[in-house]
């Protein structure tokens, strides 16, 4: 079935992929396609928010905005990986 105002897209996909995709459209009463375009979709808003945010940090940066430098920050992360407290990184101006 066809959705007004939409148009088709055609992708390949391993042969292994294209069976999983076969099985989640079995068991969940869905269409290959119906599945694929709601694969495409999320994808499409989750790049777009992510794409915004980076735009939006990478201004506030270049206008002089607060930074953390990059090896502040991996060694807070690996910490709280570790299941170490640290405190939160202070930024710089």
């Amino acid at each position: 079935m066809r959705m007004a105002g939409s148009v088709p897209v055609m992708t390949r996909v391993t042969p292994e992929v294209k069976k999983r995709l076969r099985a989640i459209a079995k068991s969940s009463e869905r269409s290959e396609a119906f599945l694929a375009r709601e694969a495409i979709e999320q994808f499409v808003e989750r790049n777009d928010w992510q794409i915004a945010v980076i735009e939006g940090r990478l201004a506030d940066m270049n206008s002089g905005g607060e930074t953390v430098p990059h090896d502040k920050v991996e060694r807070w992360l690996d910490a709280k990986a570790a299941g170490k407290k640290l405190p939160i990184p202070k930024g710089r101006a």
